[in-house]
């Protein structure tokens, strides 16, 4: 109960932030089904983990960067609403953690570059955790498309894990488009490299085109104040 509730009242905090400070707007392909699902999505900012939470009314665990845990507070945070750590080696524990929660009835969200994107545009190849985590559970996988001003981010420097300096780009105020698309469901062996490498590559090039959805809307000035 308390999880639930700390839950919501995170995301109450995270819409105040998309209406106060950004043109948030989301728009989607079709509905989405109802039942556990994989959003998979870019990644341009360290707010997205935040943000992404914003696109469907299920509870979902996001995937994060292990190093985020260890910040004082804000990482006790992260552990109280069941956010996935995710190491820098030995993601495999990660997939395993996201796979007991979709078996829980709750959605997870991954970022399939696994960094942040380039400062200058485009992406990062995608990694292989989201095709091994979809074919291994057999659930939906929503692509998810994000476009930011990258040249909006601030590069915020701190040594608050561990005394290691430690360096973010977030994005504070701006515009701020999503799309997300259809879902679509994965079939295949887990252990086949080349199938999870086709099945990474199908996911990635749906991101790409509903991030430049998200971008023509952006540069269109076609967004509306808040769309959730």
């Amino acid at each position: 109960m308390f999880q639930v509730l700390l839950y919501i009242t995170s995301l109450a905090l995270v819409r105040f932030f998309a209406l106060v400070m950004l043109r948030f707007d989301v728009r989607r392909h079709g509905t989405l089904p109802s039942g556990p699902m994989i959003f998979v999505a870019n990644h341009p900012s360290a707010t997205d983990p935040f943000l992404i939470h914003m696109i469907t009314r299920q509870q979902m665990n996001v995937m994060i960067t292990a190093k985020a845990f260890k910040v004082p507070v804000f990482g006790w945070f992260l552990q109280k609403v069941q956010e996935i750590p995710v190491p820098l080696t030995q993601g495999s524990a990660a997939l395993e953690q996201a796979r007991r929660h979709i078996d829980q009835g709750r959605s997870v969200a991954i970022f399939i570059e696994g960094h942040i994107s380039p400062l200058e545009g485009g992406f990062l190849p995608p990694r292989s955790g989201a095709a091994r985590l979809a074919l291994s559970t057999g659930v939906p996988v929503v692509p998810v498309g994000i476009f930011l001003h990258r040249e909006r981010c601030h590069n915020i420097r701190s040594r608050i894990t561990g005394g290691i300096p430690s360096e973010a780009r977030w994005y504070l105020r701006g515009p701020y488009a999503v799309t997300v698309g259809q879902p679509t469901q994965f079939e295949g062996d887990v252990e086949d490299h080349e199938h999870v490498d086709r099945v990474s590559e199908t996911i990635m090039d749906k991101i790409r085109a509903l991030a430049h959805e998200s971008e023509k809307r952006i540069q269109g000035g076609n967004l509306a104040s808040l769309q959730i």
